[in-house]
Parts: structure tokens; C-alpha cells; sequence
């Protein structure tokens, strides 16, 4: 994985997510089956904020029955990220080391430190999810979250549709997006969930 393309749609609330969800032209683009799982994200960082000021996202995910670790850099387009990924039981040097091996820009093992890093805000969520094959050919894959952002007190639930492209030229992928936005009366998320959880006291 090298870079992301994903759009975030708030939605009013769970009923309102279902309805969405449970759209025909979703079940005409679908492939496969739905997947519901939970999800439970901690996102780290250094006392002195290395990742923050660099506008890097760290994070540990725990997807169902498995540990993923996470880096994201950002790109002049909001859409767009650098993303690394790997399977890992924890944060440590040797998740960084699989972040590295998967392609991770080097600089992350001088972020990492001397492993002077630790949680610092979370999201907890259910996310049901499955795959679009659009008329071109291009994949995408369309998840619906809901759940609690948090910080190291308070919380806020929130509830919003993700689409973010697998394989092939954006074009379709993004008139899907138009579709939902138009149909639904829905308005983009700017801010990630890290951003928003970061924001919470």
C-alpha cells in the first residue's frame, strides 16, 4: 500500500446509516458479502508531538481478532494519504520494522524514537463494510462507521460512510460519492477521526 484515496461523508445517525446502506444501487454494486466488525483504534504519539508536527498519523487498530498498526503521511490533497500497514501485536521496534518492510518512509523509525511513544486519543466504533465494483472496473470499498471518538476524557459519537478506492481510475467512484451526497442530502468530513479524537480533552 502507498496511498490512499477515501472520502468521508458525515451521516445524521445510525437509522439514517441502515437507510444508506440498504440502498439498491449500493446491492447492484456490491461484491461479496457485508462485513461487520469492531473496531477499538489507539493512536500514539511523543510527549513533544514528533507525529503531530509532521502531520503523521500513528495508530494501533484492533480489527475483530486482529492487530494492524498504521502510518499515514499526508499529500497536498486532503483526499489523498501516503498509508502503510502491517499486522502487529503491538508498538514496538518490531512493528516499526514491518511498517518499514511494507514500504514506510524511513523517517518514521527517528519519529518512532526510543519507543517514547503512547496513546494519546481513540475511536471505538462498529463498521460494516463491503465492496463496490463499479461499471469501469474500478473497486472500491464502502463502509459505514458508528461509534464513540474519545479523548482522555471526553467523548462524542459519531456515525459517517467511508469510500475509499481499491483499484483502478477514481472517475466512477466519485460520481457514487455525488450520488449519496445528492440523494441523501450528506456533506463531507473534512478531519479524519484521529483529527477530531486529537481535539477532545
Amino acid at each position: 500500500m502507498g496511498k490512499e484515496l477515501e472520502y468521508k461523508l458525515n451521516v445524521e445517525d445510525e437509522r439514517t446509516l441502515a437507510a444508506i446502506l440498504a440502498d439498491p444501487t449500493i446491492a447492484a454494486l456490491r461484491q461479496g458479502d457485508w462485513q461487520e466488525r469492531r473496531m477499538k483504534t489507539a493512536y500514539y504519539d511523543s510527549a513533544d508531538r514528533r507525529f503531530a508536527s509532521r502531520l503523521w498519523t500513528f495508530r494501533r487498530r484492533i480489527e475483530g481478532d486482529k492487530s494492524v498498526v498504521c502510518v499515514k503521511t499526508p499529500t497536498e490533497d486532503f483526499h489523498t494519504r501516503g498509508e502503510w500497514q502491517a499486522e502487529a501485536e503491538g508498538v514496538d521496534l518490531d512493528s516499526i520494522e514491518a511498517l518499514l518492510l511494507a514500504g514506510a518512509p524511513k523517517e518514521l523509525l527517528y519519529l518512532y524514537g526510543a519507543g517514547d511513544v503512547a496513546p494519546i486519543c481513540g475511536a471505538d466504533f462498529t463498521r460494516r463494510s463491503c465492496m463496490l465494483r463499479f461499471p469501469d472496473g474500478s473497486l472500491a470499498e464502502l463502509a459505514g462507521d458508528c461509534g464513540i471518538l474519545h479523548g482522555e476524557s471526553e467523548k462524542v459519537e459519531f456515525t459517517e460512510l467511508e469510500l475509499e478506492l481499491y483499484d483502478g481510475t477514481p472517475d466512477k467512484m466519485l460520481e457514487f460519492v455525488d450520488y449519496l451526497k445528492t440523494k441523501y442530502s450528506l456533506c463531507e468530513q473534512p478531519l479524519s477521526k484521529f483529527a477530531r479524537a486529537k481535539s477532545l480533552k
